[in-house]
């Protein structure tokens, strides 16, 4: 029989000195294609393509493919898993079946068998066969399958497995049950990885175990197995093992962080435990290390904005906030400020909680108030320190807000976030923390205020010709038109799983404090009149900013008034 990599040199795929590479680097007799996509050599789709060629087998695209879901109840799960088969029509006493290794004939013996049909392969990536099986069978289904085989074994089929093992005290049930759940676990945590996901939700609710994941700001339902409700304390369980938890504890909110390395990578989970009526429900906050770059060139900023932010954090002394609510990039924007300002020369301490990344070059201190080490008491302690610069995490209350003007006053360069709806609510929620208008007045220098927006998939985005009538009464037609009067729009693809988004940006308000604006501050006047006076100095508003970024074609005009507000 001709070797694949064989193949793949006849069809000009790849060279006969890739292929000598090839074989050192095989793991196993079957694997060549895998390991020439793996390498770069060659793409998948080309090399399946030559493949069925010389086999008589057809390609399919599994992305347009139709796909018969019903096909599914005719096979075991442990089949389609383990021999990443997937089975795609019923046609006269055949059933189609898509797989990605045609010389491994025995699996497709056994649909046979199994159905009592004759089977017709077709060949599909391996990445794609993959994908429908996760989103028709759900995460960790093999895992759970083999699950389901254990407790079948059990006596007692009323009583759930964590609890059967506990009382049966085998050493070798216990070291199986274990290890199981240990990688249903992992395969959940590791889908979200590798979906980008910034928060995975695993909620307790009264039809079982829900799972989502918060995917460029939005949550996104994960399917899984309806078998998986019955491992649902063991799962719970297994999280509060990693997050170092009191697994007893199941009345009372709880906290923890799990550290993990996925391919190289650092990962940093923050889990957060709460009881609800059905049942202990988990929130973990995946901070992938590998992944952020923090430079305020690559957050979304326009250069005049970059310009006129960059002379603000470059200065001697005063207060500079970001203000947002949760989730609106605040931390990333002042790390990348404090990287951009960041030598030698310069001594900068932050005060976090918590502490989300750990950055070279920097002091970084993990605030405790449940043992007296709050913002404020932290930061006097910091001024002993002799710092140049100082970020506090989160300017919450008087104490906090005055020893930030103090040391502001003393000559440090202060960072720090408020939780306010646009820059100009900066100067009353400080006010109304108790902090005197003329201090708030001479020493903050400037507010940015910001939003995530999903940026639109660079691979499926269509441009259109929009009516006036169809657009927001405040969107700025005449220099629309000036660029040329066409917007982008969302569409859908394999790439961005079919949302027509892929990534986010910051939108931003920068608000510079000029002497008018310092005369208002002072007078302690409305929001409402700082915001027009810097607006007349040139200040963009974030729903203005938003409209610059969906002429550009970098995002939509949905998503700006899903995110931001009109201006009144």
């Amino acid at each position: 029989m001709v070797e694949a990599g064989e193949i793949l040199v006849r069809h000009g795929l790849i060279s006969a000195e890739q292929l000598e590479i090839v074989r050192r680097e095989q793991k196993l007799p079957g694997d060549a294609i895998d390991r020439a996509v793996e390498l770069g050599f060659v793409d998948e789709e080309e090399a399946l393509k030559a493949l069925g060629v010389e086999v008589g087998l057809d390609f399919v695209d599994l992305t347009t493919a139709d796909i018969d879901l019903s096909l599914l109840k005719t096979l075991p799960q442990r089949l389609i898993y383990r021999q990443s088969l997937f089975p795609l029509q019923r046609n006269n006493g055949s059933v189609v079946v898509a797989t990605s290794d045609p010389f491994d004939l025995y699996p497709l013996d056994e649909v046979a068998a199994v159905t009592g049909l004759s089977v017709v392969p077709v060949l599909a990536a391996r990445s794609e066969i993959a994908k429908l099986i996760k989103a028709n069978l759900g995460v960790g289904g093999e895992t759970v399958e083999g699950l389901l085989a254990l407790k079948e074994e059990e006596t007692d089929d009323e009583v759930e497995l964590l609890d059967d093992i506990e009382s049966d005290g085998s050493e070798l049930s216990e070291m199986a049950q274990e290890a199981s759940v240990v990688r249903l676990v992992n395969e959940i945590m590791l889908e979200a990885i590798e979906s980008r996901a910034s928060d995975i939700h695993i909620e307790s609710q009264g039809n079982g175990l829900v799972v989502r994941y918060r995917i460029d700001g939005m949550l996104h339902s994960q399917p899984v197995p309806p078998e998986i409700n019955y491992f649902q304390a063991a799962i719970i369980s297994r999280l509060k093992i990693m997050a170092r938890l009191n697994i007893a504890e199941k009345r009372l909110p709880q906290d923890g962080r799990i550290k993990l390395k996925v391919r190289g990578r650092e990962i940093d989970i923050r889990v957060s435990m709460i009881p609800m009526i059905h049942g202990e429900s988990i929130v973990m906050r995946v901070l992938d290390k590998g992944s952020l770059t923090f430079d305020l060139r690559t957050l979304g900023m326009d250069e005049d904005v970059y310009h006129d932010f960059k002379s603000i954090i470059s200065m001697p002394h005063g207060i500079v906030l970001v203000t947002g609510p949760t989730g609106s990039g605040k931390t990333t924007t002042l790390y990348s400020s404090l990287l951009e300002i960041r030598d030698e020369a310069t001594k900068i301490i932050t005060t976090e909680d918590p502490v989300e990344y750990q950055l070279d070059g920097i002091n970084q201190i993990q605030v405790h108030p449940k043992i007296g080490l709050t913002f404020a008491a932290s930061l006097r302690s910091i001024l002993r320190h002799d710092p140049d610069v100082v970020l506090v995490g989160e300017i919450r209350d008087k104490e906090t807000a005055e020893n930030a003007v103090q040391a502001s006053l003393t000559g440090h360069l202060v960072f720090s976030t408020l939780h306010t709806n646009d820059a100009a609510g900066a100067f009353a929620r400080m006010i109304d923390m108790g902090v005197e208008p003329f201090l708030i007045a001479s020493t903050v220098e400037g507010v940015m205020a910001q939003r995530l927006v999903r940026k639109l998939c660079p691979h499926c985005k269509t441009i259109y010709e929009p009516k006036r009538s169809d657009l927001p009464s405040d969107f700025p037609w005449d220099e629309f038109m000036e660029s040329g009067g066409k917007l982008a729009q969302p569409n859908g693809c394999r790439q961005c799983r079919g949302v027509g988004y892929r990534g986010r940006m910051g939108i931003y308000e920068l608000l510079k404090t000029t002497e008018e604006i310092r005369e208002l501050a002072h007078e302690g006047l409305s929001t409402h009149k700082i915001k027009l006076a810097a607006q007349r100095n040139g200040m963009l508003t974030l729903r203005q900013y938003g409209w610059r970024k969906a002429i550009s074609g970098d995002s939509s005009i949905d998503e700006i008034l899903r995110v931001t507000k009109g201006d009144v």
